[in-house]
C-alpha cells in the first residue's frame, strides 16, 4: 500500500521535561482521517477496548444548531493524541511541521471534543476550521492516562473513568484506591463464575443492577480497614477479594433470596446503595469471625439478620426514638452508616427467643 501522509503548520509549546503540546487547525474532514473516536466496550473476550463515553444526542444537535449559524464559533481546541503514527518536524520559534501517516484508518484518537466534532461533522460545513491541540504519546497506556487526567476534572461520568483505571499504571495517589476496586469489580462483573456476574451496572454493562460505584466504594471502604485489606496481603490479593466478594453475595443471594432476586434499587435496599455499601460491613464483620470466607462461612454469618431486616418492607427502628419505613432509607452518608452500625449490632447481639404462650406449655 503506498503510504500516505497529511502534514499541518503547527506551533509547539514545552510543557514539561520531555513532552511538547502542538496546536493545528484542520477541518472536521481533515480531523477523521488523523483521528477516531473509539468508544469505550468490551471485546468478545471481556477485555476492554476504548475509552470514549456514549454520544449525547441531544448536546450534539443544539452544538450542531449553532454551528449552523453564519456566525458560529468554536474557539475551543479538540485534544487529539497519537501513538506512533505521527511526527513532529520542528523548525524555530515554536513553529513546526506535524505529519501524520494516514494510509490506513485514521491512526490517531479523539481524546477531548467528540461532540463538538460529531455536530460539526453534521453541519456539512467543509471550510470551517477548528483548532486541535495534539499529543504525541509513547504508547496507549500513556494515551489512556492522558484521557484519564485531561477528563477527570470535567463533568465527564465517573463510571466511565473508574471503568478504565485498572488499565492505566503512574495513576495520582488518590486514584489508585478506585483502580484497585475498580479492577475487583471488573473481575465480579465479567468472570462467569461469579455471582456477581453482569449483575453490576457499567459503561459496557448499562443493564445490570447494582452500580458500579457503589460496589466501588464498599471495596475501597473494606480496603481501607476490613476483609480486603487483610487478603490484600496476598500476592494474589485482587483476585482473593473477588472471590470473597462473590462468596458472599453468592451467600446473601441465597439467605435473603426474595429480597434480592426480580429486584432493582427502588423495591429492595437490599440491591440500593445504602445496602450495598452496609452489606460490605456486614461482610468485614463475618469474616472477622470466621477467618475464613466460604460461601458456607457467609452464609452461617448472614443468619442472626434472618427475620430482622427490612429491605423491602416493614420498617428499621435503628433506636427507641428513631424508626424508619423500609423505603426512606436514602444514599447519604448517615443512613448508609446508620444501616451498616445497625446489621452488623444485630450480628453481635443474638435474637431474643419469642416468649411461649401459656397454651403452649398446656
Amino acid at each position: 500500500m503506498k503510504s500516505k501522509t497529511l502534514r499541518f503548520e503547527a506551533l509547539t509549546a514545552q510543557q514539561g521535561s520531555d513532552r511538547k503540546v502542538v496546536m493545528i487547525r484542520a477541518t472536521a474532514a481533515q480531523i477523521h482521517q488523523i483521528a477516531a473516536i473509539e468508544r469505550l466496550g468490551r471485546d468478545e473476550t471481556g477485555h476492554l477496548v476504548g475509552f470514549q463515553r456514549p454520544q449525547v444526542a441531544g448536546h450534539i444537535r443544539e452544538i450542531r444548531e449553532y454551528l449552523e449559524q453564519t456566525e458560529a464559533v468554536l474557539p475551543n481546541a479538540l485534544v487529539l493524541a497519537f501513538v506512533g503514527s505521527a511526527r513532529l518536524v520542528e523548525s524555530s520559534g515554536g513553529k513546526a511541521t506535524l505529519e501524520v501517516d494516514v494510509s490506513g484508518d485514521a491512526p490517531g484518537y479523539v481524546v477531548d471534543g467528540q461532540q463538538r466534532l460529531t455536530a460539526l461533522t453534521a453541519t456539512g460545513r467543509e471550510d470551517f476550521e477548528v483548532f486541535a491541540s495534539c499529543l504525541i504519546c509513547n504508547d496507549l497506556d500513556e494515551l489512556r492516562r492522558q484521557f484519564i487526567l485531561i477528563n477527570n476534572t470535567k463533568p465527564l461520568a465517573k463510571s466511565l473513568i473508574y471503568e478504565l483505571l485498572p488499565t492505566v499504571n503512574q495513576l495520582p495517589e488518590r486514584l489508585t484506591s478506585r483502580a484497585l476496586a475498580s479492577a475487583i469489580t471488573e473481575q465480579l462483573n465479567f468472570v462467569e463464575s461469579s455471582s456477581l456476574h453482569r449483575k453490576i451496572k457499567m459503561q459496557t454493562n448499562p443493564t445490570g443492577l447494582i452500580k458500579d460505584t457503589v460496589l466501588q466504594k464498599a471495596i475501597m471502604n473494606s480496603e481501607s480497614a476490613g476483609a480486603v485489606q487483610i487478603v490484600m496481603s496476598d500476592s494474589n490479593g485482587a483476585g482473593m477479594a473477588a472471590a470473597m466478594i462473590s462468596n458472599f453475595y453468592e451467600a446473601v443471594q441465597s439467605v435473603f433470596h426474595d429480597e434480592w432476586h426480580g429486584h432493582k434499587a427502588a423495591t429492595s435496599r437490599l440491591v440500593h446503595g445504602a445496602g450495598i455499601i452496609a452489606m460490605g460491613y456486614v461482610m468485614d464483620e463475618i469474616y472477622a469471625r470466621k477467618h475464613t470466607y466460604s460461601v458456607e462461612a457467609f452464609v452461617d454469618g448472614l443468619k442472626p439478620l434472618v427475620g430482622r431486616t427490612a429491605w423491602t418492607q416493614g420498617q428499621w427502628q435503628f433506636s427507641a426514638d428513631e424508626i424508619v419505613p423500609w423505603d426512606h432509607i436514602e444514599n447519604t452518608p448517615r443512613q448508609m452508616m446508620q444501616l451498616a452500625s445497625h446489621l452488623v449490632g444485630l450480628l453481635r447481639v443474638p435474637a431474643r427467643p419469642k416468649r411461649q404462650t401459656r397454651a403452649a406449655h398446656q
